[in-house]
């Protein structure tokens, strides 16, 4: 897996003003630039957050086929199959890619997936069309990123830091209020943020489903039918299986504690069990992962 800074380098992309950190970074993009994303999708360690300005484009993502229109943001985290099957002509967009490792790190994105009812980062449905005020108000957001990186403004890396983060915690919000804003029944929405309520703090320890239908008085096939009904399609163990590869990740690469210390906390049964799980959802083993690969 390559990191954001070193995936630019390897293709000779043109690197912003001044002195780049590598964690951030803001592009406009167009359809050679989207088919061309086919080249490093499943190599770069890297959350990306696009936004449709023109035109369409439909996407292979997890097996299943997704179109794109104007005032969508698409979300993609790693370890997700996408592939770019087909855009109009005219199609365009700006994307926002953030380093994985710098993202897991900061405040806004860990405050996000243990507290939040939606992750910032694929959690939920990874496209979602925006009210005219979000677009705007994100796209202005990513216009004043490239605005810093061409510059080459005084503390531009900060800058970055500061509007990167904004930008999570407004799109949190965001999520947030468009799952208030589907028209389920209310037993079925109180289900559906009660199991999501109960994640944050018990995925570490609790990675079966009947626990979760246990806490809510329901029985697992139902929950695992009302978590399909809301969230499009996306299973409990998706959610689940979500956070700890999160989770997992940021402790190989934020802390020193040893590959069988993080199976323990995270109340695998053995250190193997773990191993397999992380190859399964990240394409290698956390050794290699850890090392940088």
């Amino acid at each position: 897996m390559y990191s954001l800074k070193e995936f630019w380098q390897l293709r000779n992309l043109p690197v912003p003003e001044g002195e780049w950190d590598g964690n951030i970074i803001c592009i406009e993009t167009n359809v050679e630039w989207t088919f061309g994303a086919n080249e490093t999708h499943g190599f770069l360690s890297c959350y990306t957050f696009t936004i449709v300005t023109r035109g369409w484009v439909t996407l292979l993502y997890n097996n299943c086929e997704l179109t794109l229109y104007e005032g969508d943001l698409y979300t993609y985290s790693p370890g997700f199959e996408v592939t770019v099957l087909s855009s109009s002509s005219d199609y365009s967009g700006i994307c926002l890619l953030g380093d994985e490792h710098f993202t897991l790190s900061l405040p806004t994105v860990r405050d996000a997936i243990r507290t939040a009812y939606f992750s910032v980062v694929e959690l939920t449905s990874p496209v979602l069309p925006l009210k005219t005020d979000d677009f705007r108000r994100l796209r202005e957001l990513m216009q004043m990123m490239i605005h810093y990186q061409q510059r080459g403004l005084p503390l531009a890396n900060d800058s970055l830091r500061m509007l990167y983060n904004l930008f999570l915690t407004d799109l949190s919000t965001i999520q947030q209020q468009s799952i208030r804003e589907h028209r389920f029944p209310k037993r079925v929405e109180e289900i559906f943020l009660g199991f999501l309520g109960l994640l944050p703090q018990n995925f570490e320890e609790h990675h079966d489903i009947g626990f979760y239908a246990s806490e809510l008085c329901i029985t697992a096939t139902y929950l695992s039918r009302i978590v399909r009904q809301v969230s499009g399609g996306r299973t409990v163990m998706d959610y689940i299986n979500q956070l700890l590869l999160m989770e997992a990740t940021f402790l190989l690469r934020q802390t020193s504690l040893s590959i069988a210390q993080i199976a323990d906390r995270l109340h695998f049964a053995e250190t193997t069990t773990f191993a397999r799980f992380f190859q399964r959802m990240k394409g290698m083993n956390p050794r290699e992962f850890r090392k940088g690969g």
